[in-house]
Formats: structure tokens, C-alpha cells, sequence
């Protein structure tokens, strides 16, 4: 299976009852991604963005075709074998953090490692490295209401990454952030892609994330309309 995709799409249909009518939310979507992409779904509201995001990541099936993820078909597992995919694998970055607010920084980045059978100075050692990688390491003991909006999406994304999964998935990560934490957050990414070779994939309209990506995938009305590789551009001159 050498030079086989990390992710695979194959005529993806995924469609929503409402009311007497039918909402086609993805409509025969193709797509492959390979290891260590940085690509961005891109597109209005309404165009299949999360709705893909969340068949990749085993949160949803597809209602025809299939998606691949990993060698696993989405369609064939079961709520546990598809949560098995998503702990050890896949990493989620919301635009609203979910971060639980009784926890400290250190505690809520440690959760994604709870289940996956290591030692406490295993989690130890995993949990400082990611905090250490978002630049947090010094906010441990603080909770999310003492962070800054920036600060706590670190934290998500250090929640995401602890485990160094194959797979980032980002819902809109910079939605309530402003410019400058924005960027602090796609920097962060941009070197967490690099050192680790993690594969990100984002659903975003935001011109600032766009700025990023290496690869732009356009959808409108649940179709691909655009596959393109493009180069980034950074925060440039203009944030």
C-alpha cells in the first residue's frame, strides 16, 4: 500500500431530511490528501465544509460513496471502532475551544490522553511538550476563564496535538480570535505541521487561515469546485 492516500473521499454524498424536502449537503465529492498537507476547505456558509470535516473525522457517515481514512472505511465502523479511530488518530480544533471550564490548562490538554493507557509521567512528559509547543507551558494551573481568547485556543490546540496524531481537523479555528492572536495561532500551526508531519485540514472562510494553506479546496453547494495547490502567503505586510 506504498503512496496510498492518508484520507480518500470516493463520490461522497451526504444528505440531510428537512421537513418533506431533502438538503444535499456534500454531492459526490472526490478528494485525496496525503501526509503532511495543509489544506484548507474553503467556501460560504452552507457549502459542506464541516459536514466533510466531521465524515473525516468518523463523527458522521455518508449517505452514498464513502470516505477513507487511514486504510479504515467510515461507513463500515462501529461507534467503537470509530471512536478508537478518533482517540488515537485524529485531533479536533472547534472555534468555540471546548475547553471545560473546572480544569486547569494542564488538566484539559491531559483528557485527550486519559484513554489511552500511559503512565501518569508519560501523560506528564506529553502534556508539557504541547504545552511547551503553544507556549503555555508557564500557564498550567490557570483556567480557562483567566485566559485570553488566543490563550485558550492554544490550549485547544495543544489538547488537539498531545497525542501526535496523523490527523489535525479545524472547524473555523480563528473565528473569535482577532488579527494578531490569528496569526500567533496559524504560526503555531504552520510549525506544529512541520515538526511533527501532521496532517491539517481546515473548513474556514476566513482570509487570514487562507493565507496559510498550501492547498485550497473551493466547495459551493456541496461540491468541489476548485482543487488547487497554492503557495502561502503568511501574515505578510497587511494582518
Amino acid at each position: 500500500m506504498q503512496n496510498s492516500a492518508l484520507i480518500k473521499t470516493q463520490d461522497l454524498v451526504k444528505i440531510y431530511p428537512v421537513g418533506w424536502k431533502e438538503l444535499v449537503a456534500l454531492d459526490h465529492v472526490s478528494l485525496e490528501f496525503q501526509t503532511g498537507e495543509f489544506a484548507g476547505l474553503v467556501g460560504p456558509s452552507g457549502s459542506g465544509k464541516t459536514t466533510l470535516l466531521n465524515i473525516v473525522g468518523s463523527l458522521d457517515t455518508p449517505t452514498k460513496g464513502d470516505a477513507v481514512v487511514m486504510g479504515k472505511k467510515i461507513s463500515s465502523l462501529s461507534h467503537k471502532q470509530a471512536a478508537a479511530l478518533r482517540k488515537k488518530h485524529i485531533g479536533f480544533i472547534f472555534q468555540t475551544f471546548n475547553l471545560l471550564p473546572v480544569y486547569n490548562v494542564y488538566e484539559n490538554v491531559e483528557i485527550s490522553l486519559l484513554l489511552l493507557g500511559l503512565t501518569h509521567e508519560e501523560r506528564k512528559k506529553k502534556v508539557m511538550q504541547a504545552l511547551e509547543w503553544v507556549k503555555l507551558a508557564d500557564r498550567v494551573k490557570s483556567r480557562p476563564a483567566q485566559l485570553s481568547g488566543g490563550q485558550c485556543q492554544r490550549v485547544a490546540i495543544a489538547r488537539a496535538v498531545v497525542k501526535e496524531p496523523a490527523i489535525i481537523l479545524a472547524d473555523e479555528p480563528t473565528a473569535n480570535l482577532d488579527a494578531e492572536n490569528s496569526y500567533n495561532i496559524l504560526e503555531t500551526m504552520v510549525d506544529l505541521n512541520k515538526e511533527l508531519d501532521t496532517t491539517f485540514i481546515f473548513a474556514t472562510h476566513d482570509e487570514k487561515v487562507i493565507r496559510y494553506l498550501r492547498r485550497k479546496i473551493t466547495l459551493f453547494d456541496g461540491r468541489v469546485t476548485k482543487d488547487e495547490q497554492v503557495t502561502p502567503q503568511g501574515k505578510g505586510e497587511n494582518p
